[in-house]
């Protein structure tokens, strides 16, 4: 793969990564699958992106941190989880010599995942 492609499989983008960030990048990749085995994974917007049904969660190496991209609906349900890590609107940033909370994790995938049902019931309710 030239500089100029972009990665095509998340092993791809991983491999692109500093090496330094790859260890993180691995065990966060394992987390979210092991939190719900049947996402599917790709690359979208340049970046990991696991979806079941629409995008459930991506993540991305950052310089100094990995950025976790739940949305920002999971952002505020579990703003007093979060409170330890630096975030914004859609995105939490995990510094790369932090461990990764797992449960939080797992919860996060979860709770998008429990957001898009509710989302498909309430429009299943207007017809």
């Amino acid at each position: 793969m030239t500089e100029h492609e972009a990665p095509q499989t998340v092993d791809e983008y991983i491999a692109t990564c500093d090496v330094l960030a790859q260890p993180k990048l691995r065990q966060l990749r394992k987390i979210i699958r092991e939190a719900e085995p049947t996402l599917t994974e790709r690359i979208s917007w340049r970046m990991p992106t696991y979806r079941l049904n629409r995008d459930v969660i991506h993540f991305a190496a950052n310089r100094r941190h990995v950025g976790v991209y739940p949305g920002p609906e999971a952002i505020e349900h579990f703003a007093d989880r979060l409170t330890e890590y630096r975030t914004s609107k859609g995105a939490i940033q995990i510094p790369y010599d932090r461990e990764l909370d797992a449960e939080l994790l797992a919860d996060l995938v979860q709770f998008s995942i429990d957001q898009q049902a509710t989302a498909r019931a309430s429009v299943g309710d207007l017809s």
